[in-house]
């Protein structure tokens, strides 16, 4: 009888515990490579390259020599992507709520975090072997700077603290100017600083804008960018302050001599372009029917004025004389 009953018992508990869990299929190689270049975030790099190659340009006054500029923009690229991928080793759980970010390589499960952190460190290797050896040691110092401050200073220090974080973490985006100056001439100069402020201060009224786009992602992620603390209105404000501040900045370069009339009149067409625009948004933000879809017009005229103010840098050495008396 008691043969019997045992022989009708369910399996023990220990046993059911002990089964294996379902695998994961294995990623396709295609797919798998697709995710290692999303984690570099392409986007994020194709806008440095914007603003590196226009500067090794007009630091030279003509094109630089072809194996220092092939360098310069490979290594540049690395340390961009490499700064990406440890963004996105470090952020994947709040990249799990937002749904900006939900599609991401370690959200997906395409990549796994140890083969993430793996390769953003090989990549961050390579790009400083790249721009060492290419360009100059110089450039490449300046590049783990720009890692550091990325990675450091914005993901691990500022961005879950304070809505300040774009402001200084930002720093990060503006040393591709330092690199690409620093690779044609080893060493950095006032235009190069001049062209590092211009992208600090234009930042803000780059990504704000997209913050308050994505406010609501921003709130359940508990992270604390300014379009997500805090009113249009107040936003808005600072959008205009830092557009101003934007545009003043690049025209410096007239009075220290190095700007010409390409760079001159593009920085002053784009620049009214870009403060109207931050104005219609600041009158906007005080209707209490405010559509953020003006933040995202802002957001992406941000990026073309950005991209023809480097254009412009890039054509004036051709073009003629500056404005006033050259003082390289």
């Amino acid at each position: 009888m008691s043969s019997s009953v045992e022989s009708h018992s369910p399996a023990p508990a220990a046993d059911v515990r002990s089964a294996p869990a379902p695998e994961r299929p294995p990623v396709p190689l295609g797919r798998k490579l697709r995710a290692y270049l999303e984690l570099t975030k392409p986007q994020v790099i194709e806008l440095l390259l914007v603003t590196t190659l226009p500067t090794m340009i007009f630091a030279q006054r003509g094109f630089p020599d072809l194996t220092t500029m092939i360098a310069t923009l490979v290594g540049g690229a690395m340390a961009a992507g490499a700064s990406g991928a440890f963004n996105c080793y470090i952020d994947r759980d709040i990249d799990r709520i937002m749904k900006r970010t939900e599609r991401r390589p370690l959200v997906t499960g395409e990549l796994t975090p140890r083969e993430a952190l793996v390769f953003s460190w090989t990549l961050a290797v390579l790009s400083v072997l790249v721009l060492g050896f290419g360009a100059n040691w110089l450039a490449a110092g300046l590049g783990v700077a720009a890692i550091f401050f990325y990675v450091v200073v914005y993901t691990l220090i500022l961005k879950r603290r304070t809505e300040q974080n774009i402001v200084w973490g930002g720093i990060a985006g503006c040393f591709p100017v330092l690199i690409g100056w620093a690779a044609v001439r080893g060493t950095v100069e006032w235009p190069a600083l001049v062209l590092f402020t211009v992208i600090f201060l234009w930042t803000p009224p780059h990504y704000w804008p997209l913050s308050m786009k994505y406010k609501r992602d921003y709130q359940e992620a508990d992270v604390p960018m300014l379009g997500a603390v805090a009113s249009a209105r107040l936003v808005s404000n600072q959008v205009v302050l830092y557009a101003w501040a934007t545009v003043v900045c690049s025209l410096l370069l007239v009075p220290m001599g190095w700007a010409g009339i390409v760079y001159t009149a593009v920085a002053l067409g784009v620049g009214g372009w870009f403060v109207w625009e931050a104005h219609v948004l600041q009158r906007r933000a005080q209707r209490e029917d405010f559509d953020d879809r003006k933040a995202m017009k802002v957001f992406h005229l941000s990026i073309t004025y950005l991209t023809l103010l480097f254009v412009a840098l890039a054509i004036d050495p051709f073009v003629g004389v500056p404005l006033m008396r050259f003082g390289a």
